[in-house]
């Protein structure tokens, strides 16, 4: 069993004073914002989450955790006594929303899967997850989805108060607690195990049990709600669907009626439909989407995350794939054969590496990426920001840079709306007004 929650609050106070780059309140925690004095960021360029260039000569001004203008130099009235940021040779952007993190995991070419969730203790995974969260908000990401704690019970909903409360420093984090899994099909395996191995996710099976376990998700803090509507199981460990069309339907409607969204992990074309029909919002992977299935999620507006760091990341650890010096394995063509079906049909495409099975901080790879294989580079800076705002229904608080926004924001060294490389260069990073990194 994962550890006490006031034992993980105690661990989590600890490992946020081995911190100092962070002030004592981090990124969830407007309210203690300090509102004694305005500051203006002078950068090279802003670019505000959704124009086609970034603006030349324009300031940003922040009161407290909020943004108060934006504009021209010339144009923008600077309160008297403002503290000026010269931030001169960058561009600065909204910070940077990932849509598939799992900070309980780090990479498996390190520790298996399997080995984290069986082996690690609860204390270690916790210490982990804090590494993890801070090194995620140094590189620009000042929101993340996190889809499911393998094995952590609702310890995302503890580290995501900690956060919230400025004991550790982190981005801005939406929940899930434990994905839900079919009875019988995730893992631990129970076929390699002499014992009766715990589970990565929690099982369910028909309506009413689902209705309890998403009622209970929901209860212990869950922002969102994440269901596999399939899985590789059965005699011959293929993936096929896992729920019918009727459980993830009840599954999504008990959500919605909470307040709560719901994405779907989904890899056939078949399990991808029940989804996309059930009324989830994004897919997680869609590996072997078909132009029907695409069609279908751009007609009611489903967003799609590739994870196409995540498969590289398999190929490299264990397939052998040495890129650029060896032919790109069936896995990894299937990903960018399905990614740009994807593109071809307009499906709105959200920023998620699947980020643990790579390294935490290193989540630009996914950006650099979606590039790669088809999307320019402002269309997909526009997915990790205001894109991913609208489908996380974070539009009226991150996503963009504008008057009464939360001041979460990069800035740069280049252009990343021409260079998404430019990502890793970041110079500064504010979350809710907080300098996480300073020049």
């Amino acid at each position: 069993m994962p550890c006490r929650r006031l034992t993980c609050l105690r661990i989590l106070a600890v490992l946020g004073a081995a911190h100092p780059w962070v002030g004592p309140a981090a990124a969830q925690q407007p309210a203690a914002a300090d509102t004694s004095r305005p500051v203006v960021l002078v950068p090279g360029a802003v670019w505000d989450g959704v124009a086609d260039v970034p603006a030349d000569g324009w300031v940003v001004v922040l009161r407290g955790a909020r943004i108060t203008a934006v504009g021209p130099a010339a144009k923008v009235e600077v309160p008297a006594g403002a503290e000026r940021v010269d931030l001169a040779g960058t561009t600065l952007i909204p910070g940077l929303i990932e849509g598939h993190s799992h900070l309980f995991l780090h990479p498996y070419n390190e520790t298996q899967w399997d080995d984290q969730v069986l082996k690690e203790p609860a204390g270690l995974r916790m210490a982990r997850a804090v590494a993890h969260a801070a090194a995620t908000l140094r590189a620009g990401i000042t929101t993340v989805r996190d889809l499911g704690t393998e094995g952590m019970a609702d310890y995302d909903v503890q580290l995501r108060r900690a956060v919230s409360e400025g004991i550790v420093p982190g981005p801005r984090i939406l929940a899930t607690t434990r994905a839900i899994v079919a009875t019988g099909s995730y893992a631990p395996r129970r076929t390699n195990y002499a014992f009766e191995p715990p589970q990565g996710a929690e099982e369910a099976s028909g309506t009413q049990q689902i209705m309890r376990v998403v009622r209970d998700q929901i209860g212990h803090g869950a922002d969102w709600i994440k269901v596999y509507a399939d899985y590789g199981w059965g005699p011959d460990g293929l993936a096929k669907p896992t729920f019918s069309q009727e459980e993830l339907t009840v599954l999504v409607a008990t959500a919605r009626g909470a307040g709560a969204s719901v994405a779907a992990h989904a890899t056939t074309p078949e399990g991808m439909r029940r989804a996309i029909l059930a009324g989830v919002e994004t897919i997680e992977h869609g590996d072997a989407g078909t132009p029907e299935v695409f069609r279908l999620m751009r007609q009611r507006g489903v967003g799609y995350c590739p994870t196409l760091a995540a498969g590289e990341a398999y190929a490299t650890y264990f397939e052998g794939w040495e890129k650029g010096k060896t032919p790109a394995p069936a896995s990894v063509v299937e990903k960018q054969r399905s990614f740009r079906a994807a593109l071809e049909a307009g499906v709105p495409i959200c920023f998620g590496g699947d980020v643990g099975v790579f390294r935490h901080g290193d989540n630009v790879r996914e950006l650099e990426l979606l590039v790669e294989y088809g999307m320019t580079p402002l269309a997909a800076l526009r997915a990790a920001t205001s894109g991913n705002a609208r489908l996380f229904h974070l539009q009226k608080q991150v996503g963009r840079i504008a008057p009464g926004m939360l001041a979460d924001l990069v800035a740069v060294e280049g252009d990343p709306t021409r260079d998404i490389g430019a990502l890793r260069r970041p110079r500064a990073v504010l979350a809710s007004g907080r300098r996480v990194l300073v020049p």
